[in-house]
């Protein structure tokens, strides 16, 4: 018999469906297969965030009777983003203490609700992502969404006008994107968006980032920045939310636009804009224009250069990302500006 040396066969012993949500950059759908391939060090993490997988687990009895019990957990990486194994066995180690070798089907659940107690690889997402996480596995699940999702739908309707933004729940906010495909929603936040105060948009867009967006949404988002652009002030945090909330394009071409367009702008170097570019819509710098005008602002950023190392290192962690932009670094074509952030970068890791 072979031995089980995984967070996700163990698991499964109990007769439990599980299924894998990153936590991290977004809130994302893992699938069984390619948790267990990171689970037994085959490929890196998919979304690394600071070295460390961030991930939640959800498992239920494959009758649905039961609730389902969710583990957020966070597990640590090696310079090549993949697993590090014994962290993974500390932690199975720590697990197995807890509830035992054996689990008894009447006591299971009691079992694995208390199985996470002081447990160090643990973590308690913050209240806007809880939000976004049950949004998604109420829609997942067949569950109706929470009683604040019909305000939400009332308020992005623009029917007790903009102003009152500030009696939404963000509950209701997180339903309303999860759901843009039911009740007319895509209708509604797209006509929505272009109209209203910017703290609510804000909101919605940190919600969206974790949804595949209906073109009518993105050119949304897109008609809203071009408006912004056109301010004699712009907002930093809307332009960046807008990046982040049209991270998931179900087309390219209206997002690229959006991007190209923000950073070409006076105030395109700010750090949370570029941060929103690295941290949620990664998937865009593949593209060698993006990519290059993106490393440009990123070396003449608002925060300097510290930021600038930072946000590099972040994305060459990233898998699939390190070629990319080590190829645009090594451009002769770039500017002088780069060329010493980029000198200042590798100095710091040579210590020269």
């Amino acid at each position: 018999m072979e031995q089980i040396s995984t967070i996700t066969e163990f698991l499964e012993t109990s007769g439990a469906r599980l299924r894998f949500f990153d936590m991290g950059r977004r809130v994302d759908k893992i699938s069984r297969d390619r948790f267990l391939q990171f689970e037994k060090t085959a490929i890196p993490y998919p979304f690394p965030l600071q070295q460390q997988a961030w991930f939640a687990l959800l498992f239920q009895d494959k009758s649905s009777q039961q609730e389902p019990l969710i583990w957020f957990l966070r597990l640590p990486l090696d310079e090549q983003g993949k697993l590090l194994q014994a962290a993974r066995d500390d932690f199975m180690h720590r697990l197995i203490e807890r509830i035992g070798e054996k689990m008894q089907a009447d006591s299971e659940g009691q079992q694995l609700e208390s199985a996470l107690q002081d447990n160090p690889y643990s973590f308690k997402p913050k209240d806007e992502r809880m939000a976004i996480f049950h949004a998604r596995i109420s829609r997942l699940l067949n569950a109706p969404p929470s009683r604040f999702y019909a305000h939400a739908q009332h308020y992005f309707s623009g029917q007790p006008g903009w102003e009152q933004w500030s009696f939404v729940g963000y509950q209701g906010i997180a339903d309303l994107a999860a759901r843009l495909d039911q009740d007319g929603n895509e209708t509604i936040v797209a006509s929505a968006i272009t109209v209203m105060p910017a703290q609510p948009l804000i909101a919605l867009c940190h919600c969206l980032e974790n949804e595949t967006l209906p073109r009518q949404i993105t050119q949304a988002l897109l008609d809203r920045v071009d408006h912004e652009l056109q301010q004699a002030t712009t907002d930093p945090g809307l332009l960046a939310a807008a990046i982040r909330g049209s991270a998931r394009p179900s087309a390219q071409r209206p997002q690229r636009e959006l991007i190209s367009r923000i950073l070409t702008s006076p105030g395109g170097n700010h750090i949370e804009i570029l941060t929103a570019v690295s941290g949620r819509a990664w998937e865009q710098l593949l593209d060698a224009e993006i990519r290059h005008l993106f490393l440009e602002r990123l070396a003449e950023n608002s925060a300097g250069q510290e930021a600038f190392n930072l946000c590099m290192a972040d994305l060459l962690y990233l898998p699939g990302m390190r070629q990319p932009i080590l190829a645009t670094v090594r451009d002769p074509n770039r500017s002088s500006r780069l060329s010493s952030a980029i000198g200042a970068l590798f100095q710091g890791v040579t210590g020269q």
